[in-house]
């Protein structure tokens, strides 16, 4: 398929690099894992009108391939590989959370609009003072093994998220402030104090102050087996866990049978699953990239798949006829990340100037081709708390020299910035393949070089380039971040020292009001809040936020059954799609 890259094809022509790829989303964690916009006209293509948001359903349902129709009873999914932490206290990125809910289940679920209700719980309350929260599970809850699943496997699957030695992307300590957490965590105590099982289908937590992430947190901690998971678990040795995220035990809708690492999930129904046994006995995730996807589908190798939204793929789609494409709003945003610990990003004036001086509409148009807007906030326009009354960064070189200038790096004889004695010089690390970070690339050297800065690209895969992340070893990247219904947990990201804080960032008064923020459940009263969060966010730039897209999946229409929102994943319809 053809792209339309317009100034975009005239420097990769001109450029010999192997282009990268983009990062996953953290779901829930940050990538957990939202107000929805409607269609927008096409700023990228100029090509006739958008789709607007919604389910544009297959228009000829008999070209589907042989090879997908004679499949009676597997459904096979694809999207990009995850690097096989199949735990949902240790899964991060998108891919590793996909598969986690498949295979674990919560005492909450989340609902399409954002709001919670009921899982593996029959029932909760909430004290009038939000200090004490009592969930009763339904009854004969079983793991995938046959085990029974109680209050006990609750209240390990909390304790343990407190161990030090915990060091997975939840900061439950933060989150819930459960009684006695932080001296379970200092070694002061044997258990957690406000985590009490009352019967084998009641569990109790108390905390110590109102949160507005306390009933979420605590609601949607995966279940695990304690007598799995936690028979060879000693206080402050959490070790052992990764030795067993490639052999999971939980109560999903699935259970794992394989996992070829790079290549597939291989999953059956689980014939204990609380809303009873899924209805296509066999599934499998298949890793597919965005150079192959599109392919797999028209093939009939894959049943159903992520796409890079654009119009020319929302065209080709269209085109196939036997496909229905799902269109929403993603409760996410993409960014470039700094890294803070190194000395050129720590002056917010140059964050800025790299910001002005990247064309960020550019590289969106020549991806999404209209399906998305360039940010400038690390919000969704979903949210709630989302704000317009901020600063817009529109791409300006000679704002950015003004500020680079300023900010002490002055431009040498060779037309190269330096200061110290040091030259300017960024190596951006790339995930490959990916369609934004071909874009990412040539215009930011083309942009940083008027600055007089050079951009060099390094490219590898995708969970290489988490490690690099994860160890500091970075001087910018592109990933994306999925959000929560709740923009509380952004705090595990931009807070000092926050659970998700791989960056080195640090701002006190962005601590200060996420930690004001964090105390109110009114959410009226946590709007004006975030508003000054945002605004703060947008003056200090830890990132450069570069846009919020739609999401896309196209699923053969002989699979019925999905129903996926902002908020709400394809993981949660899977017990109940069938094969029409």
């Amino acid at each position: 398929m053809k792209k339309r890259f317009s100034i975009i094809m005239c420097l990769l022509l001109s450029l010999t690099l192997v282009l990268s790829a983009c990062g996953g989303s953290k779901e829930g964690s940050g990538d957990t894992s939202s107000a929805g916009q409607t269609s927008e006209q096409s700023s990228g293509s100029g090509e006739g009108e958008l789709v607007a948001d919604g389910l544009l359903k297959a228009t000829d349902q008999t070209k589907s391939p042989e090879a997908a129709n004679n499949r009676k009873d597997m459904v096979i999914i694809g999207f990009a590989a995850p690097s096989g932490i199949f735990n949902p206290a240790y899964a991060e990125t998108a891919y590793d959370i996909y598969v986690s809910e498949t295979l674990f289940d919560t005492m909450l679920q989340v609902n399409k609009d954002g709001t919670y209700s009921e899982g593996l719980a029959e029932s909760y309350s909430i004290s009038d003072d939000k200090l004490v929260y009592t969930f009763k599970l339904k009854d004969g809850l079983k793991f995938s093994d046959g085990s029974a699943l109680t209050a006990e496997d609750v209240a390990f699957s909390i304790t343990m998220l407190h161990d030090k030695s915990y060091d997975g992307p939840t900061d439950i300590i933060k989150d819930a402030h459960i009684k006695g957490g932080q001296e379970y965590k200092d070694g002061k105590a044997s258990t957690v104090e406000g985590v009490k099982v009352i019967d084998p289908r009641t569990i109790e937590v108390t905390t110590t102050e109102p949160g507005a992430l306390a009933f979420s947190a605590i609601g949607t901690t995966g279940v695990l087996s304690k007598a799995y998971y936690g028979k060879d678990y000693k206080q402050g040795d959490l070790g052992y866990m990764k030795d067993l995220f490639t052999k999971p035990l939980g109560s999903g809708s699935y259970k794992l049978e394989k996992f070829a690492a790079g290549q597939e999930a291989v999953l059956t129904a689980n014939e204990n699953y609380y809303k009873g046994k899924p209805k296509i006995p066999n599934l499998i995730f298949k890793f597919t990239t965005n150079e192959t996807n599109v392919q797999l589908l028209q093939t009939g190798e894959t049943d159903m798949d992520f796409i890079t939204v654009s119009k020319d793929q929302v065209d080709q789609l269209k085109e196939m006829g036997f496909l229905d494409v799902n269109l929403f709003p993603t409760n996410g945003y993409g960014y470039i990340a700094f890294n803070h610990n190194r000395d050129q990003f720590k002056d917010k004036r140059v964050r800025q100037a790299l910001t002005y001086g990247l064309d960020r509409q550019q590289i969106v148009d020549a991806v999404y081709q209209g399906y998305a807007d360039v940010i400038d906030i690390p919000q969704s326009k979903e949210s709630w708390s989302y704000t317009d009354e901020v600063t817009k960064y529109n791409f300006d070189l000679e704002k950015a020299k003004q500020l680079l200038d300023e900010a002490g790096w002055t431009v040498g004889a060779d037309g190269m910035r330096e200061k110290d004695g040091k030259k300017f010089k960024i190596i951006f690390t790339a995930t490959t393949p990916n369609e934004v970070n071909d874009a990412i690339i040539p215009i930011a050297q083309a942009n940083y070089k008027e600055l007089g800065i050079e951009f060099i690209a390094e490219q590898m895969d995708f969970n290489a380039a988490i490690e690099k992340r994860k160890k500091g070893d970075f001087d910018m990247m592109f990933l994306a971040w999925g959000l929560t219904p709740d923009p509380q947990s952004s705090e595990n990201v931009f807070k000092t020292g926050g659970s998700q804080n791989d960056t080195g960032y640090s701002n006190a008064k962005l601590d200060e009001l996420f930690t004001k923020a964090g105390k109110e459940v009114d959410i009226e009263k946590r709007k004006p809040i975030f508003k000054e969060i945002y605004q703060e966010l947008n003056e200090d730039l830890p990132y450069i936020y570069l846009y919020q897209r739609r999401d896309m999946w196209a699923t053969n229409a002989r699979i019925q059954g999905f129903d996926m929102s902002p908020y709400r994943r394809f993981t949660n319809d899977l017990s109940q799609i069938e094969i029409k």
